[in-house]
């Protein structure tokens, strides 16, 4: 009933026989061998010879007495032993089980996920979870099980979205599950946007991205209809984020400091608990990754740095990671090696420590990257295809074209030019089939360079790889690829001795520019610019 090991505080508690009669009592059974006992009582306790005692005695009562006693061991845990049952909610709920309370055992089973989640306990929150949901289909098919059903399902795609990514198989059984359950129960504000949340990620991290955009435009609906700040947040944020890898980045960029100027640290950052992340983080990730292929390098690396200074006030994990994971994207943008190197180390030690699958699976690609732009070719190429196998392995889709450009790029660097080019036409046709666009811009534009390092009498087939890069930066509005891609079509030009023409195509663009002409791109133009003559 108490286990095979006791303290007579808690026996205390159950027995209600006088402390007189409960200590003779246990003095007895410990004379005849059937208990050990240390100390004395009230500070003593108790142990039994053998399991098989314990079982015994157990077996002999009946099933109500059993029940009653349960019940009261219950009680006393959660009126005497509180900070026993916080940390070990398993306790409380074996009694409370085996007591016949199975609704008060699911509410206990959510409490102690939730808790867990929130210690970033992210394997041991989906075991309670599970426990809970094995409880709750044992109870008679009502709307009250299913609305308890609904809570559970959604609690675990949070702890799920960390452990396993938002793409794991698992993630989604989730929350199609609790979709259903929504058709059930009602569909609330409150019960629906979570759910429609959850289904709008699974779909984005597996590169759905038209399905998940049909998500992120209802999610806005819901939240406008109910006129809901932190409903409006989240909403703004998921379709910021949508519309960012579309390649719609003027769009995006709206929704984004939307969502910035919603966020409210205080009143919000509970939120992480239902979402899995803070929303004001993700928020400024998301906008310091548009800011820069807008055309705005410093105003990027601000957003990044605040993104990182709240997930650190919040000390939030998998928000700082994820804080983390971006700012690297935008050190690699900005060509910034050392900041790469220490931000990725950061983001790799959280990671481990707390088994965010996906993060440990974008660190090994940030790794090789930057091995390969230090020189060491073969090893950078092995790291980084470790990490698109993991990404994969997590339910990734999401980023491939983009993973796979970095790839390329490390190949061509190593003088694996064909197999760079046939990595880049893996990469836009995963583009055109996914609609990840953001990128594409860049992939065209390495193609031009690698089919010049290829075969350098391949003038026309590069020229027409960068003005493609040219077009669609200019479709997109990002001006940080438009300027790449000039760069490297005006550098053609010259080589062939049109310096007129390459001036008149790059000089305006970088005139556009009016901040990060410290960073590599803007110093590689007005360089080329000056030889211009």
């Amino acid at each position: 009933m108490l286990g095979r090991e006791f303290g007579y505080d808690l026996i205390e508690q159950v027995a209600l026989r006088p402390a007189a009669g409960l200590v003779a009592g246990l003095d007895r059974l410990a004379e005849a061998g059937l208990l050990f006992r240390r100390g004395v009582a009230p500070q003593s306790s108790y142990l039994f010879k053998h399991a098989l005692v314990q079982d015994a005695a157990y077996s002999t009562l009946l099933r109500a007495r059993r029940q009653e006693l349960h019940a009261r061991v219950a009680a006393a845990l959660e009126r005497v032993f509180a900070d026993l049952v916080e940390r070990h909610p398993e306790l409380l709920l074996h009694h409370l089980t085996a007591a016949g309370d199975t609704e008060r055992a699911v509410a206990q089973w959510l409490k102690a996920g939730r808790r867990a989640i929130q210690r970033s306990a992210n394997l041991e929150a989906i075991g309670h979870l599970r426990n809970g949901l094995e409880l709750v289909m044992t109870l008679t098919d009502t709307p009250e099980r299913a609305q308890h059903e609904l809570v559970l399902r959604t609690t675990l795609g949070s702890a799920l979205a960390a452990a396993k990514g938002q793409g794991a198989p698992e993630f989604g059984e989730a929350y199609a599950r609790a979709r259903e359950l929504c058709r059930q129960v009602g569909e609330t504000p409150g019960q629906l946007f979570p759910v429609l949340f959850g289904l709008w990620y699974f779909r984005l991290a597996r590169a759905e991205m038209r399905t998940a955009r049909e998500f992120a435009e209802q999610l806005l609906g819901l939240a406008q209809s109910a006129d809901d700040p932190a409903l409006l947040l989240a909403a703004h944020r998921s379709l910021g984020q949508n519309l960012s890898f579309l390649g719609e980045l003027a769009g995006a960029r709206y929704h984004l400091e939307r969502g910035i100027n919603l966020y409210d640290v205080e009143q919000h950052r509970s939120l992480a608990l239902l979402y899995g992340q803070d929303l004001g983080v993700l928020c400024r990730s998301w906008a310091c990754f548009g800011l820069w292929l807008l055309g705005y390098p410093d105003q990027a690396l601000l957003q990044s740095r605040e993104a990182l200074a709240l997930a650190s006030e919040l000390a939030h994990p998998y928000s700082l990671s994820y804080a983390l994971n971006w700012t690297v994207m935008l050190h690699i943008y900005r060509l910034e090696l050392q900041a790469i190197h220490e931000r990725t180390e950061a983001m790799i030690v959280i990671a481990r420590e707390q088994g965010f699958a996906m993060w440990n699976a974008s660190g090994p690609i940030w790794r090789g990257w930057l091995s390969a732009e230090h020189g060491r070719g073969e090893e950078g190429i092995a790291l980084m295809r470790q990490g698109l196998a993991a990404w994969s392995a997590a339910g990734g889709n999401l980023f491939r074209p983009y993973y796979l450009g970095l790839l390329a790029e490390a190949c061509g660097n190593a003088g694996q030019i064909a197999e760079g080019l046939s990595l880049l036409a893996e990469a836009l046709a995963t583009a055109h089939k996914t609609g990840e666009r953001f990128y594409e811009a860049e992939l065209h534009r390495l193609i031009g360079k690698l089919l010049l390092e290829e075969v350098p009498s391949n003038v026309a087939e590069a020229e027409n790889s960068f003005s493609r890069a040219l077009d669609v930066a200019r479709r997109q509005q990002a001006k940080s690829l438009e300027l790449r891609a000039a760069t490297s079509l005006a550098r053609l030009w010259g080589e062939q001795g049109r310096p007129g023409e390459a001036r008149e195509l790059l000089a305006p663009l970088y005139g556009w520019f009016t901040e990060g002409f410290d960073t590599a791109d803007l110093i590689d133009a007005k360089a080329l610019l000056d030889q211009l003559v």
